[in-house]
């Protein structure tokens, strides 16, 4: 909403809907401004009615369209930020379009001759009368793959006009295949199966893109690794429940239910029975069964066909082995068979500072000696991406590692030079001393990617910073935006230990050690005093639970302290069970019109 004449006002009306009536009124004030603004040529002798051919189409609401069609999108621009002005100018431009008269197009056939027997013959449309088209014209994803498609618009021309060459120039086309989706296409697509609904759109997408299930590229879903895996598992195990007809059967049937015509209790145990059938049948699998479907599935597109005829699958290291899909503790990767004989591995996906180089067929790449110790610094490819590695492994010690190093978000492993690798192999590096307290300030690189420390506060770096250059500005910056969200308020009187304040997801709260306690309602983090925070910990303190490995230890301790029967004195009583869970210049030109109408 804006603000107008001290009232805040809506521009649109509700926007999950993919309803396309239209009120009375509106359409009353929409005729009402094409007539004045564009004349009666424009304006349709009846008002436009269209209606839905949306499966499962949700029309509860009225079509989106402005509040008030007297607000120019001109007249509110500055009121708004460039994307919702753009938004709200299409939306308007839109919702009046629809109630302008059509455009009418002759359907046109252009015979060039040079006299000699040459003929050149082009198609498509001349714009006879531009009718809603004055207003709004509706911007195309895929151009036609056509080129002789009729839809194209021609010059206005008339049989004898003269015609001059300019340009000849000779092209080949090739069959292409399908474009990939684009949002606007998914969403189309998704409509005409009758899978979602307004409200689910926009959060499908981005659950796309935040899962990292695809990319988008050219304003077109490109699919990741990822995505090709958590597919091809679904297809493999859960095929029906990811079938497009049982998701639209399912929405019928709620839609069903909603109305009344249903009885949910019956549609959700007609579900869960076979839902929960289907997850019984994969309990039994083993992790095996799964990489091998997943490695079948996904064969032609990890190992596609060489041009040599050579199996793609053959390992480069080994020559004898055969590549495949693997699981690690970290993820999927792609390993020899050969194993632990060949060691050779690379990741299935390659992003950021873990780019493909050629020169890594065999699993590493010198770079250089280090300066001091003269050890080979090599850059390798392991399970898990790229990194640095100084030295050779001991094997009189089997224990001591030699030094590694991953490389950092944007570094590029084909580029990567000797300098870079030591700066990664000298991390932590200091960048300075706090001015004011005189703690270390270092940048790092950890498990979540780049950082700043100082003492127990970690700061994660921007995808623009590098962890090698990082300044003591820049680093200082990062601190002082930490410790907004976090503020030591002193000493706790029983183990001198630090009582913290810190910025929660769920509001501030006060810590000591692995106690919290959060906030009471309207009290602000500045506020808090230590003595306020001691007596909240006392009265409404509780333990974190332990992470990790120490986590994993608690039960069974728990377990041995307690006291141990002597002997069974009844037979054990029985388990159960769990719950189921260019041409030459043309003499003349012939024509042969049709009309057709073009409506918004």
């Amino acid at each position: 909403g804006v603000e107008i004449g001290g009232d805040t006002v809506g521009l649109i009306t509700y926007m999950r809907t993919d309803g396309v009536q239209l009120a009375q009124e509106a359409v009353t004030a929409m005729r009402k401004q094409i007539q004045a603004e564009f004349g009666d040529q424009y304006l349709p002798v009846a008002p436009r009615i269209y209606q839905s051919k949306a499966k499962n189409a949700q029309e509860a609401h009225e079509a989106i369209r402005p509040t008030d069609i007297a607000l120019k999108p001109e007249k509110v621009a500055r009121m708004l930020n460039a994307e919702q002005a753009r938004l709200y100018e299409l939306i308007y431009k839109r919702a009046l379009a629809c109630q302008m008269s059509p455009a009418e197009l002759d359907q046109t056939a252009v015979d060039l001759t040079d006299g000699k027997g040459q003929t050149l013959r082009a198609t498509g449309s001349v714009l006879a009368f531009d009718g809603f088209l004055k207003l709004y014209k509706e911007d195309q994803d895929d151009a036609p793959a056509d080129a002789d498609d009729d839809s194209r618009i021609l010059p206005p021309i008339a049989k004898g006009d003269p015609a001059k060459t300019r340009d000849v120039t000779a092209t080949q086309h090739f069959t292409q295949p399908p474009p990939r989706y684009s949002e606007a296409s998914l969403v189309k697509k998704m409509e005409e199966l009758g899978i979602g609904r307004p409200s689910t759109y926009a959060s499908i997408l981005s659950v796309l893109r935040d899962r990292n299930y695809v990319k988008l590229e050219a304003r077109r879903f490109i699919p990741e690794d990822r995505g090709r895996l958590v597919t091809a598992f679904l297809v493999s195990f859960f095929a029906r429940y990811v079938d497009t007809g049982f998701t639209a059967n399912l929405e019928e049937q709620l839609d069903e239910v909603a109305e009344g015509k249903a009885n949910w209790r019956r549609v959700l145990r007609a579900f869960w029975d076979d839902f929960s059938n289907a997850i019984g049948q994969t309990k039994d699998l083993k992790i095996s069964d799964v990489i091998d479907a997943l490695d079948h599935d996904l064969g032609p597109h990890f190992f596609p066909a060489r041009e040599d005829g050579s199996d793609p699958r053959a390992c480069s290291a080994c020559g004898t082995g055969r590549l495949g899909l693997k699981l690690g503790r970290y993820g999927s990767f792609i390993g020899c068979s050969n194993y632990p004989t060949c060691q050779y591995t690379r990741k299935l996906a390659v992003d950021g500072g873990e780019t493909e180089d050629d020169s890594l067929k065999d699993g590493m790449r010198l770079l250089g000696q280090h300066p001091e110790t003269g050890d080979d610094i090599t850059l390798r490819r392991g399970p898990y991406g790229l990194y640095v590695q100084q030295g050779e492994p001991d094997p009189e010690d089997k224990k001591a590692k030699p030094k590694r190093a991953s490389l950092a978000r944007g570094m590029d492993g084909a580029t990567l030079t000797l300098e870079e690798a030591l700066g990664l192999l000298s991390l932590p590096r200091l960048v300075g001393l706090h001015p004011e307290t005189g703690q270390k300030i270092e940048a790092n690189i950890g498990r979540f990617g780049p950082y700043v420390k100082m003492g127990a506060l970690f700061a994660s770096l921007d995808r623009d910073d590098n962890v090698l250059h990082l300044g003591f500005n820049r680093a200082m910056d990062l601190i002082a935006k930490k410790q907004e969200s976090v503020k030591t308020l002193g000493q706790h009187p029983k183990d001198g230990a630090d009582v913290l304040v810190r910025k929660g997801r769920f509001g501030p709260y006060a810590q000591w050690g692995n106690i919290v306690a959060n906030l009471p309602k309207g009290v602000e983090m500045t506020s808090l005093t230590l003595e306020e925070a001691v007596a909240l910990l006392a009265e409404k303190g509780k333990t974190l639970a332990p992470r990790g490995k120490k986590g994993a230890k608690a039960k069974p301790a728990a377990k041995a302290a307690t006291k141990p029967a002597a002997k069974p004195t009844a037979k054990p009583a029985a388990k159960k069970p769990a719950a189921k869970s260019k041409a030459k210049p043309a003499a003349k030109a012939t024509t042969k019109p049709a009309k057709a109408k073009k409506t918004a």
